[in-house]
């Protein structure tokens, strides 16, 4: 589904609501003490485009709470209520993933997507994450250039991409370095909690797509005695954020290429790349160093090498990579190259600049919820090393980041010893949050279960896919409460040659939906 940004009204806060602790006891100690009392909302309609019963408000918080009568800044929140109150369970609050995802609009998508049987239990609450969107937003001021992360190794280039890597993170430092070291996970399940306390609910019900996992997972960690009925959707493994989660892209790409092959081999009478999973693999690899040597010229643009292999996302939808693949091979040999306009979108760079918003959110919490490498060498060793044993996308995964030269994590990550009766749910095939990783997110969470679509393709999957086999589990789930006896494995059919539309925003890559600056 695609849901239009909206520019909501928010109100600004009324009365007192209840009183919130700044942490959950076992971290009191790693970040201050102390309280923290959120407003109670203001309600009011968003949009008069929209429907009355989509409201918004502002929720004020702590922008550090070790210091609860400091700075404060503003978080973004919508809701649609319960339209049957006789059986309301709570309130159930949603995240699209990013870091740096707007999330405002997911109330209206759960509103047209969710069973009434279960979208009748809940307030669904929508909100825009610390620093995002509504939500105070931070710039680092960069150009569509400067946000272009994929940047392939190679040792004569590699001192451009220190010296990019140096330039964002002084960029971000300079336009809102007083603002981005709290912009982090941890911060935003206080958020989180802030809201519920301002909502006057003791518990919380959510569902988080992607990077939504691992906040649902801090939550579930740092509050676990207000954490109710939550599902975590295409998982990130906590013991992997950030910079393995990055490189997880590479590793897991191999095997989705591999399986691509099998596919396109099986149909080469229709796509003619070869054969056999050898021919089809050469077939791309030629494809690959001929644009390298010379760039194919593709509806007016060039692309090379480097450009086709930053789109390793593609091989996880076999019938959506191979026609892309041939047009390739087509604009390469001079042959005109036959594409959907939706096979163009894949291709086709933003036609406009692009905010930096997300991207500066992006690298606040990627580089300020955990310790990254401080030493060149260590990057250009493993992107080198990388590039070899995942040569789809290994060294872009693994070159150099601004988080080598950002400031040093205000608290450290957190653990994971805290039992969470959660739902996770994977598709077996996912580009961003690969099976592995989902995998371990499941195990990091003693008492979750996991609900596995066999065959499934795609980067998020409940309201997603509506003819998902995972759905009745998320449902009966959401609606009764009681988790599976045992984690669940169904077959769901792979995709068709469009893909739906997934959790992976646009951003200035050349395929904007094949490494966006996303999970």
């Amino acid at each position: 589904m695609n849901f239009t940004r909206l520019a909501p009204v928010l109100a600004a806060a009324g009365l007192l609501a209840t009183t919130v602790p700044l942490l959950s006891a076992p971290q009191a100690s790693a970040a201050g003490t102390g309280e923290f009392v959120p407003r109670k909302p203001a309600w009011q309609r968003c949009s008069p485009d929209q429907p009355a019963s989509y409201e918004c408000a502002t929720v004020k918080v702590p922008l550090d709470y070790r210091r609860p009568q400091g700075r404060t800044i503003d978080i973004a929140i919508s809701r649609m209520k319960s339209a049957d109150p006789a059986k309301r369970h709570g309130v159930l609050l949603m995240n699209p993933g990013g870091p740096g995802g707007p999330g405002l609009d997911l109330p209206l998508m759960a509103d047209e997507l969710m069973p009434k049987d279960v979208r009748d239990r809940y307030d669904v609450i929508g909100f825009d994450p610390r620093g995002v969107g509504a939500s105070s937003p931070v710039t680092c001021g960069l150009t569509d250039e400067e946000q272009d992360f994929n940047r392939p190794y190679k040792e004569e280039s590699f001192p451009a991409d220190v010296a990019w890597a140096q330039t964002v993170a002084e960029k971000c430092r300079e336009k809102s370095g007083q603002v981005l070291p709290f912009i982090t996970t941890r911060n935003t399940a206080r958020d989180m909690d802030a809201i519920r306390a301002a909502l006057g609910e003791k518990k919380i019900s959510y569902v988080g797509y992607s990077y939504g996992t691992y906040l649902g997972t801090v939550y579930s960690q740092m509050f676990p005695s207000r954490t109710d009925r939550f599902v975590l959707d295409s998982g990130v493994d906590p013991k992997r954020v950030w910079r393995g989660m990055i490189q997880v892209w590479a590793t897991e790409a191999e095997p989705a290429f591999a399986r691509w092959t099998r596919w396109a081999a099986e149909r080469d009478g229709e796509y003619r790349l070869g054969a056999t999973p050898g021919a089809v693999s050469k077939t791309f690899w030629d494809l690959v160093a001929r644009a390298d040597r010379e760039p194919i010229d593709l509806e007016g643009q060039k692309l090379t090498g480097d450009d086709i292999r930053t789109a390793r996302a593609l091989f996880f939808y076999p019938a959506q990579a191979s026609p892309v693949v041939r047009a390739l091979v087509d604009a390469a040999e001079g042959r005109p190259a036959a594409l959907t306009p939706e096979q163009r979108g894949l291709l086709r760079p933003a036609s406009e600049p692009a905010s930096d918003n997300g991207t500066a959110a992006f690298w606040a919490v990627v580089c300020g919820d955990v310790e990254w490498p401080r030493y060149p060498e260590q990057y250009a060793r493993e992107a080198a090393r990388d590039k070899a044993k995942y040569p789809l996308y290994g060294d872009f995964a693994s070159n150099i980041k601004p988080c080598a030269y950002w400031q040093r994590p205000i608290e450290p990550p957190t653990k994971t010893n805290v039992r969470a009766n959660v739902l996770t749910v994977q598709n077996e095939w996912d580009s961003q949050t690969p099976l592995d990783s989902g995998r371990a997110l499941h195990r990091a969470l003693a008492g979750s279960r996991m609900v596995l679509a066999e065959s499934g393709e795609g980067h998020g999957v409940y309201l997603f896919e509506p003819e998902s086999c995972v759905n009745a589990t998320v449902n009966a789930y959401l609606s009764g409460g009681g988790l599976p006896a045992a984690d669940v494995t169904c077959r769901t059919a792979p995709a068709g040659g469009e893909r739906r539309t997934e959790l992976v925003p646009s951003s200035p890559q050349r395929f904007p939906g094949g490494s966006a600056l996303r999970f």
